[in-house]
C-alpha cells in the first residue's frame, strides 16, 4: 500500500531511528526507555507467538488492560500478521467482556491482571472459541491450562521463523481489516467498528501532518487504549512520526506523571479539562493580595492575546510586552505545575466542551484545540488548529474529507477515513453509510468560513409534549458552567416542560460546604446550596427560549460513575441509564404538579 501499513511503519522506525526511545515506563523510581529497535523486535516476537497460537489472517485477539507496553506490542504484533486486535475497556463487567470476545470470535485475549482473569474465568463457559489467555508482565502464576504468562507466551515465538512473519507483514492489503473498535455506546450494546489498514494509516498521516507533530515530541498515554483517540496518539501517531510515548502509571498517578514528563502533546476528554479547571479555581480562591491581582491581570492579558492567536496573529506592541511579562511571572510557573510546561498542542475531544472552559485556559496561555469525530471515521472529522481556530466551533474539516449537512441537519462525512462498516451487522452499516456518506448521528451547521458547529445529537433530541424539538447539549453545557455542577442531564421527552438531574463537582462542593459550615454528607439537599444552584439555573434560563428553560431540578446525592454504568469509559453520560437509575427523582419532579 502506498502509505505503508502501521505495522510496516513500526519496523521502518526501528530501522531508521534504532537507538531513539520508542517508549518510557516508570520503574524503580525512574523512567526507563525502550528503543525503537527493541520495540520493533518485540512486535515481531509477539506476532510470531500469535502465529504459534494459531491466529490466522483475519483472526481476532482481545486486549483488556491499562496502557502498558504489552498492550501496544500485542496490538501491533497482531496487526503485523494480518490479525485483528480488539481492545476492551478495563471497566467492563464480565458479561460485557464476554459479549465483545464472543462477538469478535477472539481465540486469544491479553489480560492485565488477576482481576481481569476472574472476569474471563467467570464467563469461560460462554466463550467457546477462546483458546488462550495471556497475562501481562508481573502477574503471579495462574494455575490453569488456558493461561500463559507473558514470558511463556513470548517463548512460543521460537516455534515460528522470521520468514513467516515477514510474509504475513508483506501480505497486508490496504483494504484489509486492521482493527475493531467496539463503541462504548451511550445506548444499546456496543458495535464493532471495522477500520481498514488504509483507514488507520491515512488518518494518522494527515492528523500528524496538520498538527505539526515532530519526532522529538513526547506524549503521555493514559486514556483507554480501547478508544480510537488514544490509539491515534499512543500507537498510530507514534508509528507514523517516531516520537516517544510515556506510559502513565495509573489514572491516580496522572497528575504526578504529567509534572515529570511535561509532554509536548496532550489529549484530554472534557472531563479531564474540567478537573484541571476545578483544581486551578480552588487554588485561585485560596490566593489573595498582590499574588491574586497578578494572576487576574495575567489572565486578562492571556484572553486578549488568544483572540489573535486563534487566527495565527501573535500579539504586538504593548500587548506582546505584557504577554512576555505574564509568561515569566505567571504562565510558565502555572503550566509547569500542571505538567503542561512544554505543551505545544493541547487537544480536547470525544464529547462537547463548554466555550467558557476554553476561554479560561486561554487566559493562562493554554490554547486547547477541539477535535470532532467518531470511531467510524478513525477519530477526526474536523479540527481547530493553531492559526485556524474559531471558538464555539469544532474547526474545519481535515484535508481530504468532504463534509456536508443533510436537509434534516445531520452531519455527513465522506473520505478515506470512513470505516468499512459494523462487524457482522450489515443492516446497521447500510443505515449508517449511504452512497459513501457516513451519517454521523450529530446535528450541525457549517458557517461562511467553513467552520463546523455542533448543534446536538440526532438521537438525543427531546420532543416535548407540545411537540417542540429541543437539543439538550447546549442547555447542559450552560448548566455545567457553574463550578458547583459536575454533570447535568436534561429531561423532558414527551413532558410538558424540561427538568434537570445535577451532580456536584467534588472539590467545589467541599469548598462550599466548608465556607458555609454545612455537613458534606447532606450537602446536595441543603437549602443554601440549592439556593445557589437555583440562581444559576435561572441565569441559564435567560440564555434560552422559554420552552428550553429548566423548570425544576434535582441535585443528586452522588456523582455518575462508570461502575454504575452511567458513564462510558471516556466519561460521556449514558442518558438512558441515568434516567433509569434516577427515575423516581424524575417522576417526583413531574408528579408535584400532576404532570404524569
Amino acid at each position: 500500500m502506498a502509505l505503508g501499513s502501521i505495522p510496516e511503519l513500526v519496523q521502518q522506525q526501528a530501522r531508521t531511528r534504532p537507538d531513539a526511545a520508542a517508549y518510557w515506563v516508570r520503574a524503580e523510581g525512574a523512567w526507563q526507555p525502550t528503543s525503537w529497535r527493541q520495540y520493533g523486535d518485540d512486535v515481531r516476537r509477539v506476532g510470531k507467538a500469535l502465529v504459534a497460537l494459531g491466529v490466522e489472517p483475519g483472526g481476532t485477539a482481545g486486549i483488556v488492560g491499562f496502557n502498558r507496553p504489552e498492550w501496544t506490542t500485542f496490538h501491533l504484533g497482531c496487526m503485523s500478521i494480518g490479525g485483528v486486535p480488539v481492545g476492551i475497556y478495563t471497566t467492563s463487567a464480565p458479561g460485557e467482556i464476554q459479549y465483545v470476545l464472543d462477538h469478535a470470535e477472539a481465540t486469544v485475549v491479553l489480560l492485565e491482571n488477576a482481576a481481569q482473569w476472574r472476569k474471563v474465568e467467570q464467563e469461560r463457559g460462554r466463550l467457546p472459541r477462546l483458546r488462550h489467555v495471556v497475562m501481562m508482565r508481573g502477574v503471579p502464576a495462574i494455575d490453569d491450562p488456558m493461561v500463559l504468562s507473558w514470558e511463556a507466551f513470548c517463548a512460543r515465538a521460537d516455534q515460528v521463523d522470521d520468514a513467516t512473519f515477514e510474509r504475513r507483514l508483506a501480505a497486508i492489503q490496504a483494504d484489509q481489516l486492521g482493527t475493531l473498535i467496539y463503541t462504548s455506546g451511550t445506548t444499546g450494546p456496543p458495535k464493532g467498528v471495522m477500520l481498514s489498514h488504509h483507514n488507520l494509516a491515512w488518518t494518522a498521516e494527515v492528523a500528524m501532518r496538520i498538527t505539526g507533530v515532530r519526532p522529538s515530541d513526547v506524549v503521555l498515554s493514559y486514556l483507554p487504549l480501547s478508544h480510537i483517540a488514544e490509539q491515534m496518539f499512543t500507537i498510530l501517531g507514534a508509528a507514523t512520526v517516531g516520537y516517544a510515548v510515556y506510559f502513565a502509571e495509573s489514572i491516580d498517578k496522572l497528575p504526578d506523571n504529567l509534572k515529570e514528563v511535561q509532554p509536548h502533546l496532550f489529549f484530554g476528554v472534557p472531563r479531564i479539562w474540567e478537573k484541571f479547571h476545578a483544581g486551578i479555581t480552588a487554588k485561585l480562591h485560596e490566593t489573595a493580595g498582590i499574588k491574586r491581582t497578578l494572576v487576574e491581570w495575567a489572565m486578562r492579558v492571556g484572553r486578549r492575546a488568544s483572540t489573535g492567536a486563534y487566527q495565527g496573529r501573535p500579539p504586538t506592541g504593548l500587548l506582546a510586552w505584557q504577554h512576555r511579562l505574564a509568561e515569566r511571572l505567571v504562565y510558565a510557573k502555572l503550566k509547569s505545575a500542571l505538567g503542561l510546561g512544554r505543551a505545544r498542542l493541547c487537544v480536547t475531544g470525544a464529547a462537547p466542551i463548554a466555550p467558557d472552559l476554553l476561554e479560561f485556559f486561554a487566559g493562562l496561555d493554554l490554547i486547547i484545540y477541539e477535535v470532532y469525530g467518531q470511531s467510524e471515521d478513525c477519530g477526526p472529522t474536523s479540527f481547530n488548529l493553531p492559526g485556524k481556530t474559531s471558538l464555539q466551533t469544532v474547526g474545519q474539516p481535515i484535508p481530504g474529507l468532504a463534509v456536508q449537512i443533510a436537509p434534516d441537519g445531520e452531519i455527513l462525512v465522506r473520505g478515506p477515513n470512513v470505516f468499512m462498516g459494523y462487524y457482522k451487522d450489515p443492516t446497521a452499516t447500510a443505515d449508517t453509510v449511504v452512497e459513501g456518506w457516513l451519517h454521523s448521528g450529530d446535528l450541525g451547521e457549517i458557517d461562511a468560513d467553513g467552520y463546523l458547529h455542533i448543534t446536538g445529537r440526532k438521537k438525543e433530541i427531546i420532543i416535548t409534549a407540545g411537540g417542540k424539538n429541543i437539543t439538550p447539549k447546549n442547555i447542559e453545557a450552560a448548566l455545567k458552567q457553574s463550578p458547583l455542577i459536575g454533570e447535568a442531564t436534561v429531561v423532558g421527552d414527551r413532558r410538558k416542560y424540561l427538568t434537570a438531574l445535577l451532580t456536584l463537582e467534588p472539590e467545589a462542593a467541599a469548598q462550599f460546604a466548608a465556607a458555609h459550615q454545612v455537613n458534606g454528607t447532606q450537602l446536595h439537599a441543603h437549602p443554601v446550596l440549592l439556593s445557589a444552584i437555583r440562581q444559576h439555573v435561572e441565569t441559564v434560563n435567560e440564555q434560552f427560549a422559554r420552552v428550553e428553560g429548566i423548570k425544576k431540578f434535582r441535585v443528586l446525592p452522588r456523582a455518575f460513575s462508570i461502575e454504575d454504568g452511567e458513564l462510558t469509559p471516556t466519561l460521556k453520560v449514558k442518558r438512558r441509564v441515568v434516567q433509569e437509575h434516577f427515575a423516581r427523582d424524575i417522576e417526583d419532579m413531574y408528579a408535584e404538579d400532576g404532570d404524569q
